[in-house]
């Protein structure tokens, strides 16, 4: 008489196996959260160095006489568009536009998804500093300094993202 064998897992293989399999999950998930933000964070850090090079970049301009400036003025970008947008080079003989920056690229720690990860113009994105604004209480003015994140949220590190 032949004996059949069952061939297969039992029940108290398939629960074991399905509880280490929700444990691996569980520790794999804070991990990925932690992964997406440090991603985000580093994205902040990259868009927020292109803005202020840009700005240092008109404002260095703007002291070579080559963006026209008036004498009450910093040499600041009144906004961000004008990087863009670009601005005539007085030093130039065809006056051909210096550009500082192809767009205004986003705010990453917004909460809203872009359609476009940049546009022509996102003042409204970043917190803007004048340059007669401090730096502890930072507000706009007649040019644009510095850029901030509005986000209210505090980074990895334990700043504040408006502070970067």
């Amino acid at each position: 008489m032949a004996i059949l064998h069952a061939k297969g897992f039992s029940l108290i293989e398939l629960i074991v196996t399905l509880a280490i399999v929700a444990i691996l999950a569980s520790v794999a998930m804070p991990l990925v959260s932690v992964t997406a933000q440090r991603s985000k964070e580093n994205e902040l850090r990259t868009h927020l160095r292109q803005i202020r090079e840009a700005i240092d970049a008109y404002k260095k301009a703007a002291d070579e006489g080559r963006v026209k400036k008036n004498i009450d003025e910093t040499g600041y970008p009144p906004t961000l568009e004008i990087l863009v947008e670009g601005t005539e080079d007085l030093k130039d003989p065809d006056k051909k536009k210096i550009k500082f920056l192809r767009r205004v690229p986003h705010d990453p720690m917004m909460s809203h998804a872009p359609e476009n990860e940049f546009s022509i113009s996102q003042d409204s994105e970043w917190g803007l500093r004048s340059y007669e604004s401090s730096a502890d209480n930072p507000s706009a003015g007649k040019d644009v300094y510095d850029v901030y994140s509005l986000s209210p949220q505090i980074g990895t590190n334990g700043i504040p993202y408006a502070k970067w």
